[in-house]
């Protein structure tokens, strides 16, 4: 049985490699924290939904590392229209009840488990 956690992140991951841009909106936190190689902050669920048919990604899960009840670091291979050839990427995600509230992409999983670390100790000291 998958935890909220998993289920929540499957559901991003389906959202986005179907370019279902409702059920991306649908998928995510309001707003969504996100970070990637064109920069980072906070964007309401409408301009996720933007960024998912403007890159027209795909993100296939490859390994899952749980990181707290609320973190999780998945090792993804990502391709876009124009490049078809798998980059390993790593993306942070935190999640909250149903929601995808962050999604911070990182070139490699070393470090986006160092991210995730520092994410979770923080959290733990508030």
């Amino acid at each position: 049985m998958e935890s909220k956690l998993e289920e929540a992140i499957n559901d991003w991951h389906a959202s986005v490699n179907a370019g279902d841009l409702q059920r991306a909106a649908d998928a995510v936190g309001d707003p969504i924290i996100v970070l990637g190689p064109k920069g980072a902050g906070p964007i309401t669920p409408e301009q996720f939904a933007d960024w998912v048919e403007r890159s027209g990604i795909r993100l296939v899960p490859r390994s899952w590392h749980p990181v707290s009840e609320r973190l999780m670091v998945v090792e993804e291979d990502a391709t876009w229209p124009d490049n078809q050839m798998p980059t390993h990427v790593a993306t942070v995600f935190r999640v909250a009840g149903t929601k995808v509230t962050a999604a911070l992409r990182l070139p490699d999983l070393k470090s986006a488990l160092e991210l995730a670390y520092i994410c979770r100790e923080m959290a733990a000291s508030e």
